[in-house]
């Protein structure tokens, strides 16, 4: 196997571990794989997120990056950020040089994006239009 073969696991931090489950399971409506602790003390929950896993260590406060760690390509952008504001998922809004938003939405070439954060701080997308055509 090739890692172009290869599943993906997204590894984050939470200082809540229980209000992070509630925003990516309730918020987010990603199953839960299951719940586990490999380490002593480091309890951990995995998520699935399409051909992803999204693995939440608790225990710790997280270091976000300033860029998404992930982000989730959608179908329909505007129809999915009304969805998660209808979950009481605030979007960002940006207003620079580069990137405007509009009702949350920005177009940069022919890729429309929305950004939010989770309990802990990490920016997540989505977007609509950013995979290529093969």
């Amino acid at each position: 196997m090739t890692l172009g073969e290869a599943g993906v696991v997204v590894n984050l931090g939470s200082a809540d571990l229980e209000r992070t489950v509630a925003f990516y399971e309730g918020a987010l409506g990603l199953p839960v794989v299951t719940r586990r602790e490999l380490l002593e003390g480091h309890p951990e929950v995995v998520f699935r997120a399409g051909g992803a896993l999204i693995c939440v260590e608790g225990g710790g406060a997280p270091s976000p990056p300033a860029n998404p760690p992930f982000s989730f390509e959608v179908e329909d952008v505007e129809a999915t950020a009304s969805a998660l504001r209808g979950k009481g998922v605030a979007l960002e809004e940006y207003d620079l040089p580069f990137l405007k938003t509009v009702d949350g939405i920005a177009t940069v070439g022919g890729v429309r994006a929305a950004w939010f954060k989770d309990p802990d701080g990490y920016l997540l997308a989505i977007m609509e239009g950013a995979q290529p055509n093969p």
